[in-house]
């Protein structure tokens, strides 16, 4: 796509607005779709019903955590530990909402959804589209789609699953994978070394306090050097480490 037209995007009929939704997230929400699939398959492997992959992602709808949350299931973690753990991963959700265009949905029930399903592909497909004036119709065709691609792909990954002769091996490993993507995509997008060194420590503390707790402890301790970070900015200046360019 190329530069918003302020003309275009200045509000047109309800129409207009979806279809311009549909333009801007078609192809991230086709992205979704095989994340979905391997999603529903790993439900199936589990040992769960397939209808459990989009219980969960109405329920829960957040991709990571959502993966998080099976081995979470599976792995007999307390309620507090799960609430903790979901408070570290998806705790950038809270800063995800200083970009989100909320005024521009007027109905209760509009932004009632609209805060229930921000989420990392919202943030990055309005953030990326700065000159568009964002419309309450144009942001829930943009979620509703985001959504819809995950949670067809679970389904037909889940069904898909459960019909399988055999089972499959190394499924588990889709979340570790999935972790892996967004850090590197992370990484690249702001290259700042410091981060990927402060998450290798507070693993090697985490270890270290107690092994059995060690991914609990660590994410701790990450989320912890996050928000000093971030309210003190001084000491942010100071442990900034970015490759290929100039210290800010």
């Amino acid at each position: 796509m190329g530069e918003a037209d302020p003309i275009e995007n200045s509000g047109g009929s309800l129409s207009q607005e979806i279809r311009a939704g549909i333009g801007d997230v078609w192809a991230v929400a086709l992205g979704l779709f095989p994340l979905g699939l391997a999603f529903g398959l790993l439900i199936t492997q589990l040992g769960f019903s397939w209808w459990w992959a989009p219980i969960l992602s109405i329920a829960i709808y957040a991709g990571s955590m959502e993966f998080l949350a099976l081995s979470l299931i599976t792995g007999g973690v307390g309620p507090l530990s799960t609430a903790l753990y979901t408070l570290v991963v998806n705790f950038r959700h809270v800063f995800y909402a200083l970009n989100y265009p909320l005024a521009a949905v007027k109905s209760l029930a509009g932004r009632a959804y609209g805060v229930y399903a921000l989420t990392d592909e919202t943030y990055a497909v309005v953030s990326a589209n700065r000159n568009v004036k964002w419309t309450g119709p144009r942001v829930i065709t943009v979620q509703l789609l985001l959504q819809t691609g995950w949670i067809s792909g679970g389904i037909i990954g889940g069904i898909g699953g459960s019909r399988l002769p055999m089972q499959l091996e190394g499924m588990e490993f889709a979340l570790t994978a999935l972790f892996t993507v967004l850090a590197i995509e992370a990484f690249v997008g702001y290259k700042d070394l410091s981060l990927p060194l402060t998450a290798l420590v507070a693993a090697v503390v985490g270890f270290a306090v107690s092994p059995d707790n060690m991914l609990m402890i660590a994410m701790s301790v990450y989320f912890v050097v996050l928000l000093v970070r971030f309210f003190v900015p001084r000491v942010d200046s100071a442990l900034r480490w970015k490759v290929g360019g100039e210290q800010q």
